[in-house]
C-alpha cells in the first residue's frame, strides 16, 4: 500500500500551513491538557500550567531548532538558522527541544519554588505522549525514515512506508518510534498516576531510561542522522541519558531510604510520603482571609459574652 502525501498541507490565501505544524502543535494540546490533569493529581495547581508553557513552549522550539542547526552542515550561518525561509523547509531535533523544554522547566520550578523532579514526573509522560504524535508529522513530511527496503514481501505499512522523493520503500522508523513512545507514555502516566509517593524523579528516571533504549535502537536504523564524526549524535545521547537515568533512579531511592527506611513510599517519619500540596497566590490569601475571618469572629463572640467568667466558676474558686 502507497502511503505518500504529495499535498504538503492547508493552502489559505495563498499561505500554506503544513500537516507537520498541525500535528506537533495538536500533540503539544493533548500534551498540555494531559500535564494539567497530572499536575492536579500530584497536589500541584492547576493555574500554574499556563506560567509551565510559557517557560517550556518558546525554549524548547529554540532548543529544538538549534540542535539541528548545530549538527547539519548545510547550515552554515545564523541567517540559515533562524531565516523564515529556512525555517519553514523545516529542520527541528527532538532531543534540542528537550534540552530547552528541561531549562525551561528549571526557570518555572525557580519562580514557583517547587522541586524540579516532581513537575518533571508531572509532564514528561504527556511530553513523550507529544513526540509519539508529532513523529506523523514525519510521515507528512516523508522523513526519518530508515534503510531502503528492496524485498517486494517486505513492502508493506507499517514496517515499509514508500517515499516519492526517492521513488523507493523504506523502513518506517518513524512509526516505530511512534509507536515506541505512546507505549512509553502508558507506562509512565500509569506509574505516576498510582504512584503519589515519595521519591520525586522515578517517573523522569524511567523517562531517561526507556526512551534512551528505544531511540538508541531506531535511531541506528535511519538513513537521515544527525553525525558527528562517525558517530550519530542521537545515538550517542541516548545512551548518555539510560546511564544518567539509572544513576538518578538509584540515588533517588538511596536518598528516600536513608530519610523515610524504604527505598519507595516511607516506613518512617512522614506517614506514608504523600505528597504535600501546593497552592496559588490567590488560594494562599483566600486561606489567609479566611483564617483572619475565623479568629475575627471567635473575638466577637468573646467580647459578646463577656470576659467575666459566669459566677459559678467564681464562687467555687472563692470557696
Amino acid at each position: 500500500m502507497n502511503f505518500s502525501l504529495l499535498n504538503p498541507g492547508i493552502t489559505i490565501g495563498g499561505f500554506t500551513i503544513y500537516y507537520y505544524a498541525i500535528i506537533i502543535v495538536s500533540g503539544i494540546i493533548i500534551a498540555s491538557i494531559l500535564g494539567g490533569i497530572m499536575f492536579k493529581h500530584r497536589n500541584i495547581p492547576a493555574d500554574w500550567l499556563l506560567d509551565f508553557l510559557i517557560c517550556i513552549l518558546p525554549l524548547g522550539i529554540i532548543g529544538a531548532r538549534v540542535y539541528y542547526c548545530a549538527f547539519d552542515p548545510d547550515m552554515k550561518t545564523l541567517a540559515d538558522w533562524f531565516s523564515f525561509e529556512s525555517i519553514r523547509q523545516g529542520g527541528l531535533a527532538i532531543y534540542g527541544g528537550i534540552i530547552g523544554g528541561a531549562i525551561g522547566v528549571v526557570i518555572f520550578c525557580l519562580i514557583h519554588k517547587i522541586n524540579f523532579l516532581r513537575v518533571a514526573d508531572c509532564a514528561i509522560p504527556s511530553v513523550v505522549l507529544a513526540q509519539g504524535i508529532g513523529r506523523w508529522g514525519n510521515f507528512a513530511n516523508q522523513e526519518a525514515y530508515g534503510n531502503l527496503v528492496t524485498n517486494p514481501d517486505l513492502q508493506w505499512f507499517p514496517y515499509a512506508v514508500y517515499i516519492d522523493e526517492q521513488g523507493a520503500w523504506y523502513q518506517a522508523t518513524f512509526f516505530y518510534e511512534s509507536m515506541s513512545c505512546i507505549l512509553i507514555f502508558l507506562i509512565l502516566y500509569t506509574f505516576a498516576w498510582k504512584f503519589k509517593k515519595k521519591p520525586h524523579g522515578l517517573v523522569f528516571c524511567g523517562y531517561l531510561i526507556l526512551y534512551g533504549i528505544e531511540r538508541s535502537i531506531v535511531e541506528g536504523l535511519r538513513s537521515d542522522s544527525l553525525w558527528t564524526g562517525n558517530l550519530r549524535v542521537s545515538q550517542v545521547l541516548s545512551i548518555v541519558l539510560i546511564i544518567c537515568g539509572v544513576a538518578l533512579a538509584l540515588i533517588v531511592m538511596y536518598l528516600n531510604r536513608k530519610k523515610h527506611g524504604s527505598l519507595i513510599g516511607a516506613k518512617i517519619g512522614e506517614p506514608l510520603a504523600i505528597l504535600p500540596k501546593y497552592y496559588t497566590k490567590d488560594q494562599l490569601k483566600k486561606m489567609e482571609e479566611a483564617r483572619l475571618a475565623k479568629i475575627r469572629a471567635a473575638g466577637a463572640k468573646e467580647a459578646s459574652e463577656g470576659v467575666q467568667k459566669p459566677p459559678e466558676e467564681k464562687d467555687k474558686k472563692e470557696e
